[in-house]
């Protein structure tokens, strides 16, 4: 590397030094071309130039600047010369003094402030700055005054190729279907330079495989791989890794490079058939398995991934096709046998079944490769069990009329064990079903009696359980429901539906109905009911009332003649005997009772009480009622007047003036002020028969109790005034007994 370096700048420096050499003393440039010289005139030309600016009026500028340039990396001993500063106002009398500021002055470029030189004492990188601003002036040696105005130039950095290619995104990952055509494409990859792209080749990249040939190739130009052999196989190689470089300098001898690598994976497609593992399958099951269970698990493999490996399995043919179902399992990817019906070792000891597994997601493109099935056969072998008894129905039903006889066989159950050793049978009632231990049953031929006497008209229905368990092994039972449905015989007489009582009306017409009744038989008769009605062969010549039969199996009860008295006769009794049709016939006597009323002129029944004749002719309920009413007024009118009068003897006014002070106690002591509520009871004015017993001071004992003798009118007269003016009462005893007070004081 620095032998190439060093071979690269001395190709570049030989011509330049050789242009300085050549070029006149003032002017200097690194390198230059004709544009970019620092022209400067003569001192005669300066004198003419100055004339002319004279005549003009205007200042010119003595150096122009152009650009100058510097090899980045470049380091040696010595200082790097860029350029040289020079102006002709500098006789060489060194008066003339060269400033240099900007980007990197004084740290990174350094003048001689004498001879104006611009050296590079630090290393460049032009991939970290690519130009550097400055500017120069010259300023007079001893005052520092400026000669002329500041020039800005500019100093570039030269690229060299120094950089590496580089893949930022790297390592990259990429996929691509299997079995794709040749020249597929699968990704591109980026390199990136750092050197400059405008100046030679540096950054010129080019891109080649270095592994992963002969399956991927790469666009030298665009980086784009692609596949370089056609219909690659998953199932041979899944992944592949491809290195890949990027070299600089157009990829030429010299150039710098970097490399990347890219994992490609193949992608499944559906390329690939089911295959059974094995092309029989053995399984055996016992008899006695419950429907549902899985039974075995056939598989077919396929090499492809996902859903291009999913397969659906079906049975399609052999002698158990209506026994047995598969089912797919998504996980495992393998068919589920499982039993449909129940099996009998009995009846068949073996099957075959011939089952097929078959791709769900068909690729179109290589349906050519052949059918993406495959088909096994499947032998099932049933095992003998112990099984428990096993009807000769599942349900039964019997049938038993309601007066058979106890101990009677109303019907009997069977059942066998279906295994080869055919153990003997007994037979139970579960005794839960028949609380009432109704019906009994034979143990060993399963024929059921009857315990005890039926009633159809209570229950219908019996419903039990028999039991079967076998002999040898109890623990092999067997259930199964018998419904008893009890027949109906005619042993319930016709009565009457409910409890009729009927009206007759005095100004009732001949043949009017009276009453209709209707019958009801607890029995059930096939053809349904139909009654006879007749009356009492002592009443058939009744000459108040006669029936007559409707023909909705009603009765209808009617009156002979008119003119009924309830003050004859008020109740009517009629017997009427009611028959079935059952065989032997049964019949009832009911009576029904009829009851003459008044009723009005629209046959409203009103009365049917004997004493509502005791009433005067034409005098109706309401007018009843009005009189009542009438007398109870007056009677509560006549109290009224009694109890006024009666209060009204007694005086009410107080008519003589006689001094209320001889009603007034005296005590003699001293009271005890307003405060004092134990001195003076007012019970004795506010109880009118108090008078006649004294009520003594409650806190002393007085000297003297008087107890006035009046009688009892007086008594009450003065209670009665003590009343109306008890208040002028209090306040005189209180001022009096205020003013003995204070002639003790």
């Amino acid at each position: 590397m620095p032998e190439r370096l060093a071979e690269m700048l001395l190709d570049l420096w030989t011509p330049l030094i050789i242009l300085w050499i050549t070029l006149p003393p003032c002017i200097y440039m690194a390198p230059m071309n004709q544009s970019q010289v620092l022209m400067s005139g003569s001192p005669l030309e300066l004198n003419s130039l100055g004339e002319e600016q004279r005549i003009l009026n205007r200042s010119k500028r003595g150096w122009v600047w152009n650009q100058m340039f510097v090899l980045e990396e470049f380091s040696g001993p010595e200082p790097i010369l860029v350029g040289r500063l020079h102006t002709d106002l500098d006789p060489g009398s060194k008066k003339i003094k060269y400033i240099l500021s900007g980007d990197g002055a004084g740290t990174i470029f350094q003048i001689n402030d004498v001879t104006g030189d611009i050296h590079a004492i630090k290393r460049l990188d032009r991939e970290e700055k690519a130009e550097y601003t400055l500017t120069a002036q010259a300023v007079d040696w001893e005052t520092s005054k400026p000669l002329e105005p500041p020039s800005e130039f500019i100093i570039k950095v030269q690229d060299i190729n120094d950089n590496a290619p580089e893949f930022l995104n790297g390592p990259y990952h990429a996929t691509v279907p299997e079995m794709s055509i040749l020249g597929t494409s699968v990704t591109n990859v980026t390199a990136t330079d750092a050197d400059d792209p405008v100046y030679g080749n540096s950054a010129k990249l080019v891109y080649s495989i270095l592994e992963g040939q002969p399956y991927f190739s790469i666009e030298p130009e665009t980086a784009i791989i692609k596949t370089a052999l056609p219909n690659m196989d998953r199932e041979a190689k899944e992944e592949y890794l491809v290195v890949i470089q990027a070299k600089d300098m157009g990829g030429h001898s010299g150039g710098l490079s970097g490399t990347t690598t890219l994992t490609v994976t193949l992608t499944d497609v559906n390329d690939n058939p089911p295959k059974f593992a094995q092309s029989l399958y053995h399984f055996s099951v016992p008899e006695d398995v419950v429907l549902g269970t899985a039974i075995g698990r056939v598989k077919a493999n396929d090499q492809d991934i996902g859903e291009n490996a999913q397969s659906s399995y079906d049975i399609i043919d052999g002698d158990g096709t209506a026994l047995f179902e598969i089912t797919s399992d998504a996980q495992a990817q393998d068919g589920i046998i499982r039993l449909r019906k129940p099996l009998d070792f009995e009846t068949k000891k073996s099957y075959t079944l011939k089952v097929e597994a078959a791709n769900v997601h068909i690729d179109p493109r290589f349906s050519g490769r052949g059918p993406f099935k495959d088909t096994a056969t499947v032998k099932i072998v049933v095992e003998d069990a112990d099984e428990p008894p096993v009807f000769s129905s599942p349900t039964y039903l019997l049938e038993v009329h309601e007066n058979a006889a106890l101990n009677s066989v109303i019907g009997q159950v069977t059942a066998r064990d279906p295994d080869i050793t055919s153990s003997p049978i007994r037979f139970s009632i579960d005794r839960h079903t028949d609380l009432e231990r109704q019906f009994n049953i034979n143990a060993d031929d399963g024929k059921i009696t009857l315990a005890t006497p039926l009633d159809r008209e209570l229950s219908v229905w019996h419903n039990i359980t028999i039991i079967a368990t076998e002999i040898r092994n109890h623990s092999q039972i067997s259930r199964v429901p018998v419904a008893i449905k009890v027949l109906d015989v005619n042993d319930n007489a016709p009565e009457f539906a409910s409890e009729y009582e009927a009206f007759l009306c005095e100004n009732g017409k001949p043949g009017q109905v009276i009453q209709t009744v209707s019958a009801m038989d607890k029995d059930d008769p096939k053809n349904g009911h139909y009654f006879l009605y007749s009356l009492l062969p002592e009443m058939v010549n009744n000459p108040n009332f006669t029936i007559k039969k409707n023909e909705d199996n009603s009765l209808s009860i009617l009156a002979k003649h008119n003119g009924f008295n309830r003050q004859k006769q008020e109740v009517y009794l009629l017997p009427i005997i009611i028959s079935d049709s059952g065989n032997p016939p049964l019949s009832s006597t009911s009576t029904l009772t009829i009851r003459v009323c008044g009723c009005s002129n629209d046959g409203v029944v009103q009365s049917c009480n004997v004493e509502a004749y005791v009433l005067p002719i034409g005098l109706s309920m309401g007018a009843l009622i009005a009189i009542l009413a009438c007398i109870i007024l007056l009677l509560v009118i006549v109290v009224l007047f009694v109890t006024l009068r009666r209060h009204k003897n007694e005086p009410l006014i107080i008519k003589d003036d006689e001094d209320v002070r001889e009603n007034i106690i005296r005590y003699d002591d001293e009271g005890g002020g307003e405060e004092d509520t134990e001195a003076f009871d007012i019970a004795t004015l506010q109880n009118p028969d108090g008078i006649n017993g004294f009520l003594p001071r409650k806190d002393i004992k007085p000297d003297l109790q008087f107890m006035p003798r009046l009688q009892k009118r007086v008594a009450r007269r003065n209670i009665t005034r003590c009343c109306l003016k008890r208040k002028t009462v209090e306040n005189h005893g209180f001022n009096e007994l205020r003013g003995q007070d204070q002639k003790r004081k």
